[in-house]
C-alpha cells in the first residue's frame, strides 16, 4: 500500500563557513572568530558567518566587522575561502548520496531528502544519527528536521542548533511552532515581521489566530498571509524535485551552421545569438559564472576552445559578451569555421554570493538590497 505520508529530512550544515575554517586550522577551535569582512586594519566589510563562540557575544552573520568588534574587540576575522567550502560542499552531498539519491540540493550548505521508503527498513531517527555520524567523520556537524513537508522540515531544523535532530509532526506544530517569535517563520523576513508587529502580531499563534486575519492581510497581503499559514498548517510541498537546484557545472549552447562560413562579421553576429541564449539561461536560473569560453570547429573538423577566467563570479552582460567577442577573436584565424558555441563554467547560484563589503562599495550595496 502507497504511503499517504511522506517523510522528509533538511539538512542544515551548522556554521558550514566557521566549521570549514576550523578544519583547515584547528586552533580556531577555541577561539572566538567570524569568517568575512575586509582587513582586521581597516575593519571593513562584513561578516559571512560567525562561530559559535562568536555569536555568544552577539556576533552574527550580516553584521559589520566594526560591529562585531564593538561587541568583542578581539574577535579574530578569517577571510573566506570559497574554493575550500566548495570543496567541503561537494564532499557533504557525497556523504549524503551514500543512503539516498533522493536528494536536491537547496544551497551550498543544506539539503531537502525524501526518505519516505528508507524507512521501511530504519526508524528515521536512528537515520538522521547514522547521517549526522557519517557527515562527523568529515568534521561537518549538522541539524537535522524531520517533517511532513519541506517548510516544516526547514521549520524543524532551526530549532535545534547546533548537532540537533528534531521531528516534527502536523499534530505537535501547535505546541512546538505556535509560541515562538514570528520572525522565526521561514520566508518571513525583517521587513515583513516589522509590518506584523505593527498591528501586534509577535507570535505564529497570533499569526494563526482567525480573529487577525484581516489586520495581517492589510499589513503584508492576502498572498503572503495564505501561503504562510498554509506552510505553518502543513499544507505546502511534500515533493522533492531531485533536479530541481541541481547546479551544472558548466551551462552552454553551440550551432552547427548550414554551410561553412569564413566571414568575420557573419561569425560574430552568430557568436552574439548563441551568447544571448547561453546568458538568459544564467539570468533566469539565477547562476554566476567565474569563466566564459567560445568554442570553434572549423570544415576540417578541428575543434579549438578558449577560456578566461574572473577572480570572482559574475553575470554582467557586457562584462561577459566583451570577453566571448575578444575570446573569438584571438582563436579566429580566417578559415572557413563548421561551429560555433559559447559558454560558462565555474558556475554557483547567486544565493551562495556573498561579495566582500568594503567603504567603497558598502553604500551602494546596501542600496541594491
Amino acid at each position: 500500500m502507497k504511503k499517504t505520508t511522506k517523510v522528509i529530512f533538511h539538512i542544515d550544515l551548522n556554521a558550514f563557513y566557521a566549521s570549514v575554517e576550523m578544519i583547515l586550522d584547528p586552533h580556531l577551535k577555541e577561539k572566538v572568530f567570524a569568517v568575512g569582512g575586509g582587513t582586521n586594519y581597516f575593519r571593513s566589510g562584513v561578516l559571512t558567518t560567525a562561530s559559535y563562540k562568536a555569536r555568544k557575544y552577539g556576533i552574527r552573520s550580516g553584521m559589520t566587522v566594526f560591529e562585531a568588534y564593538q561587541k568583542y574587540p578581539n574577535l579574530i576575522i578569517v577571510p573566506n575561502k570559497r574554493r575550500e567550502y566548495q570543496k567541503y560542499s561537494k564532499l557533504f552531498f557525497k556523504t549524503l548520496k551514500t543512503f539516498t539519491t533522493h536528494i536536491y540540493q537547496a544551497s551550498i550548505d543544506e539539503a531537502y531528502l525524501d526518505v519516505t521508503d528508507i524507512i521501511d527498513f530504519e526508524n528515521p531517527l536512528l537515520l538522521a544519527k547514522a547521517m549526522q555520524e557519517a557527515l562527523l567523520k568529515h568534521q561537518l556537524p549538522a541539524s537535522i528536521g524531520i517533517a511532513p513537508t519541506l517548510f516544516l522540515a526547514k521549520m524543524a531544523s532551526d530549532l535545534k542548533k547546533p548537532l540537533g535532530i528534531t521531528i516534527l509532526r502536523k499534530r505537535d506544530l501547535k505546541t512546538v511552532l505556535y509560541p515562538l517569535p514570528v520572525g522565526e517563520v521561514h520566508g518571513i523576513g525583517v521587513k515583513t515581521e516589522e509590518r506584523l508587529k505593527t498591528v501586534n502580531i509577535n507570535t505564529i499563534a497570533d499569526f494563526m489566530n482567525p480573529k487577525n486575519k484581516e489586520a495581517i492581510i492589510k499589513a503584508i497581503g492576502e498572498n503572503a498571509y495564505w501561503t504562510s499559514k498554509n506552510d505553518l498548517l502543513g499544507k505546502s510541498s511534500d515533493f522533492v524535485d531531485v533536479h530541481k537546484y541541481e547546479i551544472p557545472q558548466s551551462i552552454s549552447n553551440e550551432n552547427t551552421l548550414s554551410f561553412d562560413l569564413d566571414n568575420r562579421d557573419l561569425l560574430k553576429i552568430e557568436l552574439a545569438e548563441i551568447f544571448n541564449k547561453t546568458h538568459q539561461r544564467l539570468k533566469k536560473e539565477k547562476l554566476l559564472c567565474r569563466s566564459v569560453f567560445v568554442k570553434l570547429r572549423n570544415n576540417l573538423f578541428e575543434t579549438k576552445t578558449k577560456t578566461k577566467s574572473f577572480l570572482k563570479e559574475t553575470a554582467d552582460y557586457e562584462l561577459l559578451y566583451h570577453t566571448a567577442e575578444d575570446l573569438f577573436e584571438e582563436l579566429f584565424i580566417e578559415e572557413p569555421i563548421r561551429l560555433i558555441g559559447v559558454g560558462f563554467a565555474n558556475i554557483i547560484p547567486l544565493s551562495d554570493f556573498k561579495e566582500e563589503r568594503t567603504l567603497f562599495n558598502y553604500q551602494r550595496l546596501d542600496q541594491e538590497t
